[in-house]
C-alpha cells in the first residue's frame, strides 16, 4: 500500500515538453523556464504518458537534469511525495538515480539496483521492441553509454549509490530473484527499526 514515483519521469516530462515546444533541453535557461512553468501543475497522471518512455525523452531528461536549478525546482515535489504520499498511502517508494544521495538521504531503506551496461541495453531493447518501437541494440547501447556518462559526471547530483545503500547487481538475476532479495533486505531493515 505504498505510493510509487519514478522520479526520472519528472525529468523526462520536462525534457519531452521542451522538445514538444521545438526547443533544446540542453539550454539551461529553457530547461529552468519549463521546470518553473510545470512544477505547480505537475501531477502523477502527467507521468503516465507512454511517450515519456522513449529514448528521445530519456536523452532530453538527461540533458535538462544536469542543471542544478532544474533539480532544485523538482526536489520539493519529490520530497513532498515521500513525506505525504498521495491517495492516503501509508508510505512511498521513490525510484531514481539520486534518491538515496540527494532527494531523501534519510530514507530508511535504500536499494541501488544496477546491471552490466550490455545487459541493461539488451533489456531496454526488448522492452522498447515489445512496445512496437523500432530500435536496434547498438543504438540503445550507444544512447545508454552517453546518458550514463553524462549522469555520472554531472556536478549536480551525480549518479552514484548512497554509502548505506544495498547494491544489487542484477546482471545474472531473474525478476523474481531481484524481488526476493530486495524484499528480504527491506524486511530486515524494517524489523531492525521496529
Amino acid at each position: 500500500d505504498y505510493a510509487y514515483l519514478d522520479t526520472g519521469k519528472l525529468y523526462r516530462y520536462i525534457g519531452y515538453s521542451i522538445l514538444q515546444n521545438g526547443q533544446d533541453p540542453a539550454d539551461e535557461a529553457v530547461a529552468i523556464d519549463m521546470a518553473m512553468r510545470l512544477k505547480d501543475t505537475l501531477s502523477p497522471a502527467d507521468l503516465a504518458d507512454p511517450a515519456l518512455g522513449s529514448d528521445e525523452a530519456g536523452q532530453a531528461a538527461s540533458k535538462c537534469a544536469q542543471f542544478q536549478p532544474v533539480r532544485d525546482i523538482l526536489i520539493s515535489f519529490q520530497r513532498e511525495f515521500a513525506e505525504n504520499p498521495p491517495q492516503g498511502k501509508v508510505g512511498a517508494i521513490l525510484d531514481g538515480r539520486d534518491i538515496g544521495t540527494v532527494i531523501y538521504p534519510d530514507a530508511p531503506v535504500k536499494l541501488y539496483i544496477d546491471a552490466k551496461t550490455a545487459i541493461r541495453a539488451e533489456r531496454r531493447t526488448k522492452e522498447l521492441q515489445s512496445k512496437g518501437i523500432s530500435v536496434t541494440y547498438d543504438a540503445v547501447l550507444a544512447d545508454m553509454l552517453e546518458r550514463d556518462k553524462r549522469d555520472a559526471s554531472r556536478s549536480a547530483a551525480p549518479m552514484k549509490p548512497a554509502d548505506d545503500a544495498k547494491i544489487l547487481d542484477t546482471s545474472d538475476m531473474t525478476i523474481e530473484e531481484v524481488l526476493n532479495q530486495s524484499m528480504d533486505y527491506i524486511r530486515n531493515i524494517l524489523d531492525q527499526r521496529a
